[in-house]
């Protein structure tokens, strides 16, 4: 073998990874929401940019020829040659054919490429928003305004540092020896401070347990006698439903048991939960889909997303004007840069409509029907439908939420593992099952329904499942075991 230098000529292809074409494929999985910031900042740093009002008529103008002498820019690795730049979004992110000009060109990809199809979101029940109060106050500066008035000098310092290690749920986190020790007061002084703060709005903050919090609230209604104060002591009997062990050491007969019991759930085991949390804000979705005559129409949330122009006027009164080579290269690269913009906001929206047009006909069923009729469906299945590649699909899904006249649904919703059927027809999506079981228990009555009933009752109904899989639904649902539902309809009947 010659070990005599020489020289070769070898060819290669390789996709080169620019910043800009990093950003258009990363835009796919930002919602609306995101992409309205992410324009507002482009907007601030680019005087070529503009956010046309709504409604105004304007026509976007297609964009100039570009005059360079460098290589292929983005804007041509996006669109591609010849046709709508579809394909050049499409592609797997973290492929080896991609060429990586330094560790940063790799940065941040790996948050983009989530492709679990499985998702928690969208319950069958939605939460009510406008049930959570905004009090626009913490739980610590609403007890120090109450504070103020009551304590000075020392103790004023020891109920700072009392509140200070409160809770958000409202419970004093700390034992009262470790906070005397290191304040350098006596155990009794900062006893007197607590029970002082015990005595603020909300009753029962300041608790050191579930047990003191709710005995604070019960003095304040005034219910605390002794067989309250034993019922209080014994919640983990409570809990396990031994009502005659409770009753027998309360001294009460059923009736003053079930009294005691509805007072107990009238008092809020989390007194500070209603301070000082962020106002909950609710989803706005990306995509409407209603129903036509002969069809569906679906389009994206244009309130979310404002309408971005290339100012060319102001680029020709700025390219005629006297300018230097260095004002001459900044304003062909914001140009450059504005254009890629457009074209790169222009092609997400294209392919999210794409893709959820794709979901819409595969769950048209559960438009028209309900979550009972939804499909099984993954990623590729949408993927070769609509011939992308899956990353790109499980990009689009990320974030995005779809409003229907059935409600509010996140587009990883519609992505369900497969459950056989147990009449051998075609198998059926695990959200139909989990609807299923919900239903079932929910019109269970007395008559609780185990998971083996639940196994049974399933299969009638053509859902072939084995138990432990009905107890992990279960569970995920939020619904307790036969055992705590049986525990908790003995308690509320008494």
């Amino acid at each position: 073998m010659s070990l005599a230098p020489r020289l070769d000529l070898r060819q290669s292809q390789s996709l080169v990874m620019t910043p800009q074409l990093q950003q258009a494929i990363r835009l796919l999985a930002l919602s609306n929401l995101e992409i309205e910031t992410f324009i507002a900042e482009e907007i601030e740093r680019n005087p070529l940019l503009d956010s046309a009002p709504e409604d105004d008529g304007t026509p976007e103008l297609p964009a100039p020829p570009a005059e360079r002498s460098e290589p292929a820019s983005a804007d041509e690795l996006l669109s591609g040659v010849g046709d709508t730049g579809e394909a050049a979004l499409d592609v797997d992110f973290a492929a080896e054919t991609f060429h990586h000009d330094s560790a940063a060109d790799g940065a941040g990809m790996d948050g983009a490429l989530g492709l679990n199809g499985a998702s928690g979101a969208a319950s069958l029940d939605a939460p009510d928003f406008d049930s959570v109060a905004d009090t626009g106050i913490s739980l610590a500066d609403h007890l120090l305004a109450q504070a103020g008035p009551v304590v000075s000098g020392a103790d004023a310092f020891i109920a700072a540092h009392l509140i200070d290690q409160i809770d958000e749920c409202g419970y004093l986190t700390v034992p009262l020896l470790d906070i005397a020790n290191r304040l350098g007061v006596p155990l009794a002084r900062v006893e007197a401070v607590l029970a002082l703060i015990q005595t603020f709005d909300p009753t029962g903050v300041g608790a050191r347990n579930l047990a003191e919090c709710l005995a604070l609230q019960a003095k304040e209604a005034d219910r605390y006698d002794p067989a309250m104060a034993r019922l209080i002591d014994n919640l983990d009997l409570l809990a396990r439903g031994e009502l005659t062990r409770l009753k027998r050491l309360c001294g009460v007969d059923d009736e003053d048991m079930a009294d005691m019991i509805r007072e107990l759930r009238n008092y809020d085991p989390k007194p500070g939960c209603r301070y000082g949390g962020e106002p909950s804000q609710p989803v706005i979705p990306d995509i409407f889909i209603a129903r036509r005559k002969g069809g569906w129409a679906i389009e994206m949330n244009a309130a979310t997303l404002p309408r971005l122009l290339v100012n060319r006027s102001y680029y020709s009164e700025l390219s005629t004007g006297p300018q230097d080579k260095t004002s001459k290269a900044w304003l062909g690269e914001m140009l450059a840069s504005a254009n890629w913009l457009v074209k790169a906001l222009d092609q997400r929206q294209r392919t999210i409509v794409k893709v959820a047009t794709e979901i819409v006909k595969q769950q048209e069923a559960f438009f028209l029907n309900g979550v009972a009729h939804l499909r099984p469906l993954t990623l590729r299945q949408v993927a070769d439908a609509i011939e992308m590649h899956e990353s790109t699909v499980s990009r689009v899904t990320s974030n995005k939420y779809l409003s229907c006249e059935r409600g509010l649904y996140e587009l990883k919703y519609f992505f369900t593992s497969a459950i056989q059927s147990a009449d051998g027809g075609d198998a059926v999506s695990a959200e139909a099952v989990k609807a299923a079981i919900k239903t079932l228990i929910a019109g269970e009555g007395n008559a609780i329904l185990s998971d083996d009933t639940l196994v049974d009752l399933l299969k009638t109904k053509g859902f072939d499942i084995a138990r432990r899989t009905v107890a992990k639904y279960r569970e995920a649902l939020g619904i307790g075991s036969s055992v705590q539902r049986r525990r908790a309809k003995a308690l509320g009947g008494g």
